[in-house]
């Protein structure tokens, strides 16, 4: 069935949707050299003398896929690559949102999908790709994100990797979580204090479940770009799908391993499929491209499907998925110029995270390049 067309009119992407921030490079190296400094350090501290990534660091599994662009479409939505219906193999990572290893309970459940598309008809943004055709979508399981700006991602950066040892504390420790994040360690005046991005951390916490990773929605948190419009982007699993998953709410407490199992055990079983959808932004006042912890409210613009991304059965329980699924690198700036990523935080991650994942093969002796197919990565399965 075709969608159908808004009943708004969408903000059309130009520019200065999001305003550049100020002293935005010293902020941005000052991240790098805490992105960095962790890495380096990660080798020997994270137990298993290799360096893991800053976020997302332990993976649950990598799924090979495919991804079906739809067609039919409303203009609004058929922007870009959205404009091309076809079917494009597909990889996905799914993982951990923290930068350490560790038992589930202890890291705990807002996790991340990391889908790779491959045969896009158009060349990524990033300088050192440019004959390269994939494009990547960053996600996590809930609608915001914890930060708004460069200047402020310089010290959460730090207290993101401190997490666990806030945790291991209890009251105490979340208290002085609280204390230094509100105030960036006491650095901040009372006037700039971080209370929404604490506020948006909680929230993320609160909406993230114990569940098996083929319930949960995704969401790229940050605006893009959708050709002629702005948007933000959602992946969910259909209906049915949903339905066939048996093992469903996970208990952490009795084991240190909960969210691998079921996945493998489920993709196993059976097949599954995800609408791949979405949000135009309606208006830049109440849908802001800057400010990441507001959630983008669907009365306002609902989430419309124009992709649907499928997993066949599949066999993801060897220690070969994970050791694949390390080797890849993902940013959501490996896409064609008219879907870039907008915004302070979204323009960070894109030389953060080429940096990191630079230095990442670098210390773990691995060949880095982009994958041509998805068999590259995965071999068919019989």
């Amino acid at each position: 069935m075709t969608p159908p067309q808004p009943g708004f009119t969408p903000v059309r992407y130009s520019p200065d949707v999001a305003p550049p921030e100020p002293d935005f490079d010293r902020s941005m190296q000052q991240i790098i050299d805490v992105v960095e400094g962790f890495e380096r350090d990660s080798v020997e501290g994270e137990g298993e003398h290799r360096a893991v990534r800053f976020a997302h660091a332990k993976a649950y599994g990598l799924v090979r896929g495919t991804f079906e662009i739809l067609g039919g479409l409303p203009p609004e939505y058929a922007q870009g690559v959205y404009a091309r219906p076809g079917t494009h193999d597909a990889l996905v990572r799914y993982s951990n949102g923290l930068s350490h290893l560790g038992a589930d309970r202890m890291l705990g459940n807002v996790v991340g999908m990391a889908t790779k598309v491959f045969g896009v008809d158009s060349a990524t943004t990033l300088p050192d790709e440019a004959t390269g055709h994939t494009m990547d979508f960053n996600m996590i399981n809930g609608p915001v994100f914890f930060c708004n700006t460069a200047a402020h991602y310089t010290f959460l950066a730090k207290l993101f990797i401190d997490l666990p040892k806030y945790r291991l504390d209890g009251r105490k420790g979340n208290h002085r979580m609280f204390h230094d994040w509100v105030t960036g360690y006491g650095t901040l005046p009372a006037s700039e204090w971080a209370w929404d991005e604490l506020g948006a951390m909680l929230r993320l916490g609160e909406r993230a479940r114990w569940q098996n990773l083929l319930l949960s929605s995704f969401f790229s948190m940050g605006a893009v770009r959708h050709g002629d419009y702005v948007a933000k982007l959602r992946i969910r699993p259909t209906d049915d799908s949903a339905a066939r998953v048996q093992t469903r709410a996970l208990d952490p407490t009795g084991q240190d391993e909960v969210f691998r199992p079921a996945l493998v055990d489920e993709l196993a079983r059976t097949d599954h499929e995800f609408d791949f959808q979405v949000q135009l932004c309606a208006s830049l006042e109440t849908m802001p491209v800057d400010d990441l912890t507001v959630e983008w409210e669907e009365h306002r613009s609902p989430f419309v499907t124009v992709a649907r991304l499928r997993f066949p059965r599949q066999d993801i329980g060897g220690e070969d998925n994970l050791t694949a699924a390390d080797t890849l690198s993902f940013t959501p700036w490996r896409c064609p110029p008219e879907h870039v990523p907008l915004g302070s935080i979204q323009t960070v991650r894109k030389e953060v995270y080429r940096r990191s994942s630079l230095l990442r093969h670098r210390l773990n002796g691995q060949h880095r390049a982009e994958p041509a197919s998805a068999a590259d990565v995965l071999p068919d399965q019989p």
